[in-house]
């Protein structure tokens, strides 16, 4: 190390087996100094999103900014592009960290494997930092997982590079305390703490063996939020004696304020930038979070009427695959959510028709590379890469100077025959429920009704019920959304459902109605539910 620095960072939840290898004084160390430098910028960023999302609910458009038009003009400037291990990007699984997902998704097949601490994990505290455990044995090649039925679980001869996405900025990590240098104690950054022990645990080793520490942003609002990470990635390659330009990031474009300054964002991180994903349903969870006070001319049909194809959802991924391509930017595509069930030989067939219908329009649009979240997609997916790339490993050279991408187009929500739906109300709450009492269990990705839901899924499905709900929506049988018919469907959704033992689905409904039929909409339900039902309220004695 070519710093040392004093802690002041307390851990305030138990040390199980192992946590005392990652909550190292020497990691918490560096926490403290990530903390020192940057937490007053984080707070800034988190003050200039609230401030945006307030003029929208105002009534102001977002728009492609004045200031920053010297930036788009100029023809110039270049992104880093990838690092060692990330040339190939055509298919990336996504996924948790638990023993045996980290197992699966490195014996994949995937060229990458982004390593999730943000939708696809529920963020309780032994997730946080077995995950990271899990995540150094894998880089060390030490992992191994065998199940309840003596099945074991081990690494092949070749495996994926690894991208982490650490938690979002807005997100704090409650089981740790940080005290600055006036002896205040302040929220802990749940982004600073993930990014901060995994680069501090495996960057040197990564580097050693031929990768590098790399990196998915998430929820990032404006180029102010890269611009932080740039800043991060600087100070902690100097601060761990890296080579600079050795963190290399990929942005997820998942808000629409974003999606306005996707050449910002690439500018600010330049020399750390690999390229940009097309994070669809995050995306589409911003539409409705952004634009639900504006009226009903910006209420979207039930979730399954908004497709790929839809006017404002193919302005944007068109916009990112352009913008990327004159940056020197790979354009990573989204996630489709169908997943096959080995039990139904139906439902698997659907999962690979659809999948490979949304890979060969990703690959057709040129993007670069997609994402799956099952090990059975990952040859369905490269093959339709395979076709489009005509054996090269990108499609930078598409340059595609003919798509021309307006405001307009990405604010026109228009979907032709849309309809909000009895089924539809119906279907909202089911899934929420059931995916709301996975992620209470612990779980943060779950294959229901045979499509994969993650925190990103589930907030659409909430969000569209409140916002229904607060714009007047009335459903095709002539009946308005009001909360008294959303209760009652919750009730008797969790009547129906088959209880068992310890199962969390009481506290679900009990959080549901909280974020659906309350009058405040909460910008991201896991920050409720996160402090009501996730953090060990009863372990507040330091012990470490």
């Amino acid at each position: 190390m070519s710093n040392t620095h004093e802690n002041r960072i307390t851990v305030l939840a138990p040390i199980d087996e192992r946590f005392d290898e990652i909550l190292t004084p020497e990691a918490l160390s560096f926490l403290t100094a990530l903390h020192d430098q940057f937490g007053v910028g984080r707070h800034e960023v988190l003050r200039t999103n609230a401030h945006r999302q307030q003029t929208i609910s105002e009534g102001r458009n977002p728009d492609f900014l004045e200031e920053t038009r010297a930036i788009r003009d100029d023809h110039h400037w270049q992104v880093a592009g990838p690092g060692p291990g990330l040339h190939d990007r055509r298919v990336e699984i996504t996924g948790p960290t638990d023993r045996k997902m980290t197992v699966n998704a490195l014996n994949s097949g995937a060229q990458v494997w982004l390593a999730d601490h943000e939708d696809a994990l529920s963020p309780t505290w032994g997730n946080i930092i077995r995950g990271q455990i899990n995540l150094a044995d894998a880089i060390r090649r030490r992992i191994d997982f065998v199940n309840e039925q003596g099945k074991e679980y081990r690494l092949g001869e070749s495996t994926p590079t690894i991208v982490f996405r650490p938690r979002g900025w807005h997100l704090n990590e409650a089981h740790l305390r940080y005290t600055n240098r006036a002896g205040i104690t302040a929220p802990v950054s749940a982004s600073l703490v993930d990014f901060g022990l995994y680069v501090f645990h495996n960057a040197t080793e990564l580097l050693a063996r031929g990768r590098g520490p790399y990196f998915y942003l998430p929820k990032l609002e404006s180029h102010l939020g890269a611009r932080l990470w740039d800043e991060v990635f600087a100070f902690s390659e100097e601060f761990l004696a890296i080579p600079y330009g050795s963190i290399r990031a990929t942005v997820l474009i998942e808000t629409v304020s974003a999606a306005f300054e996707m050449e910002e964002i690439l500018f600010e991180l330049r020399d750390h930038c690999a390229g940009l994903n097309a994070g669809r349903w995050d995306y589409l969870f911003s539409i409705i979070k952004s634009f639900r006070n504006r009226g009903r001319c910006y209420l979207l049909p039930d979730r399954g009427q908004v497709t790929m194809t839809s006017r404002f959802m193919r302005a944007y991924t068109e916009l990112l695959v352009t913008t990327c391509h004159r940056r020197g930017a790979y354009a990573l595509g989204g996630m489709s959510a169908f997943v096959p069930n080995r039990q139904n030989p139906e439902t698997t067939a659907t999962a690979y028709t659809q999948t490979a219908k949304d890979k060969r329009r990703e690959a057709e649009d040129g993007f670069d590379g997609t994402w799956v979240a099952h090990p059975d997609l990952v040859e369905i997916a490269r093959t339709e890469f395979d076709s489009a790339l005509n054996g090269n490993m990108n499609q930078l050279h598409r340059r595609r100077e003919h798509v021309s991408v307006t405001a307009a187009d990405l604010l026109d929500l228009r979907i032709p025959h849309g309809k909000v739906s009895t089924h539809g109300i119906a279907q909202n709450v089911s899934v929420s429920l059931r995916y709301l009492e996975r992620w209470l269990s612990g779980v943060g990705a779950a294959a229901i009704d045979d499509m994969m839901e993650d925190a990103a899924t589930a907030e659409i499905s909430r969000s569209q019920l409140w916002q229904w709900i607060n714009q007047g929506a009335v459903t095709t049988d002539g009946i308005p959304v009001v909360r008294e018919r959303v209760e009652w469907c919750i009730d008797s959704t969790v009547e129906a459902i088959p209880r068992t033992v310890g199962d969390r689905y009481a506290d679900a409904a009990e959080l549901l109605k909280d974020i659906v039929l309350g009058e405040t909409f909460p910008a991201f339900f896991t920050v409720p539910a996160y402090d009501r039902y996730l953090v060990m309220h009863e372990v507040r004695v330091p012990v470490a």
